[in-house]
């Protein structure tokens, strides 16, 4: 999918929405919120690639009108929302949890991919730009009048550095990656049943407007049945994979011997077998193997993953 597909979307004014079609690999959204006196603003993630990121802030900033682009946050540290921080602006502040920025420290793709996608991502030229202000918890920026509450759930859940981006007044939530839409979640760098708990803990916000980190928008009416979705994806690894290790299969023999029902046509099936090997970690007490989930993720798919960067 192009990036010349992607596009601001106005929420509410001043706050927008950066949506990439179709929220496949790589293929993040992101956002930028104007204060409500147009005299700074906050952007929500970059991208994965130079281009995407340049399109991106190209449009935020017509939509700005020459507001500062004061702070940046990652909402966790995957690349796909944080490898074009080196091309915000030097004074803006990045910001995210203390967690993301340490796994962005030890990030092993950037460097150089692995050739899991097809075609494979492109960041030469990009460095490393990693968060200068990091949170434990809950930040609270003040735009003008405008309350951006940036939030971590407590818990891992699909990092351990999760943070959501809330604008209680105006009713919208920035998810990141806690929200997948007509996408296959992935949890491999965090936790099944932190995936499960920060469903109910999402659900407490009550926001008429949500931008998840990967695939359309959503509004009030269907954001429950999509958390309900990602309940039932994540208890269906949780028992995929009990059945698994009590037959003695691996990851991906479990994974080829269950049936994704209503999950089959989200993007990015084979993100079961990552899943799964997290389960599997998870119930031996030890990390994922990543680079071992991802050459399991190739031969489940009969090949490299789709990726649109």
């Amino acid at each position: 999918m192009s990036a010349a597909n992607a596009g601001l979307v106005e929420l509410v004014p001043g706050v927008h929405a950066w949506v990439q079609p179709d929220g496949s690999w790589w293929i993040n959204n992101a956002g930028v919120v104007l204060g409500d006196g147009g005299g700074e603003a906050l952007v929500i993630d970059t991208c994965c690639t130079a281009d995407r990121t340049r399109r991106f802030l190209a449009a935020v900033r017509r939509a700005a009108g020459g507001a500062p682009l004061r702070f940046a946050l990652n909402t966790h540290m995957h690349g796909d929302h944080t490898y074009g921080n080196y091309l915000l602006p030097q004074e803006t502040t990045v910001i995210a949890h203390e967690a993301t920025r340490a796994g962005m420290l030890a990030d092993p793709f950037i460097e150089g991919c692995p050739p899991v996608w097809q075609p494979t991502p492109d960041w030469s030229g990009a460095r490393l730009r990693t968060p200068t202000l990091t949170v434990a918890d809950a930040l609270t920026l003040h735009l003008g009048g405008r309350r951006v509450e940036l939030r971590h759930p407590g818990h891992s859940a699909h990092t351990r550095g999760d943070m959501v981006a809330w604008l209680p007044d105006e009713r919208v939530l920035f998810t990141g990656d806690l929200v997948f839409h007509q996408v296959t979640p992935l949890v491999l760098m965090g936790s099944l049943q932190g995936a499960r708990r920060s469903v109910e803990w999402l659900g407490d916000f009550e926001p008429d407007h949500i931008v998840p980190g990967h695939g359309g928008l959503l509004g009030a009416g269907a954001f429950g049945t999509v958390l309900a979705a990602h309940d039932r994806y994540y208890r269906f690894i949780q028992e995929t994979a009990a059945w698994g290790r009590a037959e003695g299969l691996s990851p991906l023999e479990a994974a080829n011997g269950a049936e994704l029902g209503e999950f089959a046509a989200w993007h990015d099936p084979e993100r079961v077998v990552l899943n799964l090997h997290l389960a599997y970690a998870e119930a031996d007490g030890a990390e994922p193997d990543l680079l071992a989930a991802f050459a399991d993720a190739v031969t489940y798919n009969g090949g490299p993953l789709r990726c649109a960067v």
